[in-house]
């Protein structure tokens, strides 16, 4: 049996760069947000359905996520359409992936974990988190989005204090060294205990 172990965070809480750290000693990751991408990309999965669905979302033979962001900003009900295209797609290609790996520690890179109910099936939550200045720092210093889509965003997720209280495990990630040894000795624990 493989071990499933989630891994969420809030935008800005460093979870891309802590998945890296887990695939860094040796762990396969299934990545949520990538998965979506390769959906939303020319020729992926999803592309027939949104042309149907909503096709101003659909530019140039892909799916376009700023125009995703206007459409639900304009009426918040075309995020349960997205979701009616997206989830089950998702759903297959996890369950592809689990498949091929059998008997293993997996680490399933979620952003909606908790929102989407992913820790009823899995058999243990990470949360990576930062303080809030350093969470709205980072995601401003990328350049890619207003402090109005910033909370936006952070509307939807889940508070971070909450997604804290309801995890196995709290990875912090001011400082990359000690997530990085914070990972290091989760991953020998769990395979310790629970891989054979």
């Amino acid at each position: 049996m493989s071990f499933l172990l989630g891994l969420t965070g809030s935008i800005g809480m460093g979870k891309s760069t802590t998945a890296q750290m887990f695939r860094d000693e040796g762990v396969h990751v299934w990545d949520a947000d990538a998965v979506v991408h390769t959906l939303y990309a020319k020729g992926g999965a999803a592309v027939p359905a949104f042309a149907e669905e909503l096709p101003a979302a659909v530019i140039d033979g892909e799916v376009s996520r700023a125009v995703l962001r206007d459409l639900i900003a304009a009426d918040p009900a075309t995020l349960q359409k997205i979701e009616a295209i997206v989830h089950p797609l998702v759903a297959a290609d996890r369950a592809s992936f689990l498949a091929d790996h059998p008997n293993e520690l997996i680490l399933l890179d979620i952003p909606l974990l908790f929102e989407t109910k992913a820790d009823l099936w899995l058999d243990a939550v990470i949360v990576v988190t930062a303080p809030s200045e350093v969470q709205r720092a980072r995601v401003l210093d990328r350049g890619t989005m207003t402090e109005d889509q910033f909370h936006m965003i952070l509307d939807k997720q889940m508070p971070d204090a909450e997604k804290c209280i309801r995890a196995d495990y709290i990875i912090e990630t001011v400082s990359m060294d000690a997530a990085r040894a914070a990972v290091r000795k989760l991953v020998q624990h769990m395979k310790g205990q629970h891989i054979a």
